[in-house]
């Protein structure tokens, strides 16, 4: 798996699989259903993201974000990093709906702060490679 090293701050995509459909309370978002397949978040962190990646890596955690609810029956299967301020957040998120069969399947997951629709996007066949690409196209320094 692809993780992120000693980067202070940056964006990040999580791809994550679930394996099984289910049926998911999300926050204050409410209840979503959730096919099985491959969901990519995208999330920033301004402080310590090698940190914040750890957190999302780890099984026993509080319930803090949208992500989290996913992240309790989904495996994550691959983690790409990206240098930028937390408004590439917002730029990457845009890139990733717009990629061939993308779905936005919870609006306002992971992106309460923002104006964008959503933050995390559906895949029925799994988008890493699709996702490894954005590094070569990013306008800013990719860093693994």
């Amino acid at each position: 798996m692809e993780t992120a090293r000693a980067l202070k701050r940056g964006v990040y995509c999580l791809v994550v699989q679930l394996h099984q459909r289910s049926c998911l309370e999300i926050g204050c978002l409410g209840t979503f259903d959730f096919p099985a397949g491959f969901y990519v978040y995208v999330g920033s962190a301004q402080n310590n993201l090698e940190r914040r990646i750890e957190r999302h890596l780890r099984q026993e955690k509080k319930r803090r974000w949208h992500i989290d609810y996913l992240l309790h029956y989904g495996e994550v299967i691959s983690v790409h990093t990206y240098a930028g301020e937390r408004y590439m957040e917002c730029v990457l998120s845009h890139k990733i709906g717009t990629m061939k069969d993308a779905l936005s399947p919870v609006k306002g997951f992971g992106s309460s702060d923002c104006s964008c629709y959503s933050h995390l996007y559906f895949f029925q066949n799994n988008p890493r490679l699709r996702i490894s690409v954005l590094k070569t196209k990013w306008p800013l320094k990719a860093q693994l």
